[in-house]
């Protein structure tokens, strides 16, 4: 499947049951962006996030500016810390003011348990630097939609663990996917990494 027709069938999945004045909310937003949005944009998918502070804001807000976006779940004792720390090793192969130019978004696949009081005791846990860092749970009906949006399968499992795939993907201005590595770990993809730079 190609990504616009992930990004559409998504767009499709997030739209069908839309409660009154949400998707509508939206829109005046969108309309009023000075160019329209890419067809394989993943900011095509209307998506609100909480982020650790409480704050609830459309992820388009965050176009303008090449991301560093990953999957996770603050209760994972496992694989989702090295995707946090694989975060950090990438933004140490950058500048100051590489780091500057790059947003991070981890974005929960557990809204129920991830409220902004965890997402800030995790940033305070796993020391995140709270300034370019963001830490967000979509609404849990949005969940599955960016995920297919991602290409992050995952399942949740009876205990309340997930199993999920373990990547970051790099996002450009406009929320084109540009690159992805699953390799997890304070070791960087070189390949990954050259093309976070070359989106700087």
């Amino acid at each position: 499947m190609t990504l616009r027709s992930i990004v559409m069938l998504a767009l499709a999945v997030a739209l069908l049951p839309v409660a009154p004045g949400h998707a509508r909310t939206n829109a005046p937003a969108a309309a009023a962006s000075p160019q329209a949005l890419p067809s394989d944009s993943v900011y095509q998918l209307p998506l609100v996030l909480t982020d650790q502070h409480g704050k609830a804001r459309d992820w388009r807000g965050r176009r303008g500016k090449p991301q560093l976006v990953a999957m996770f779940y603050s209760n994972c004792r496992y694989i989702c810390p090295l995707i946090i720390e694989s975060g950090k090793a990438v933004e140490r192969q950058l500048t100051p003011a590489q780091q500057a130019k790059l947003g991070v978004l981890y974005i929960s696949m557990d809204p129920e348990r991830d409220t902004p009081k965890r997402l800030a005791q995790l940033v305070r846990e796993r020391r995140i630097d709270d300034r370019r860092w963001t830490l967000a749970a979509p609404r849990a009906g949005d969940v599955r939609s960016v995920a297919g949006l991602l290409d992050i399968r995952y399942r949740q499992l009876s205990d309340g663990e997930f199993n999920h795939t373990s990547a970051l993907i790099l996002l450009d201005a406009d929320g084109r996917i540009l690159a992805r590595t699953e390799k997890m770990g304070s070791e960087v993809d070189p390949a990954f990494v050259a093309a976070v730079k070359a989106a700087l």
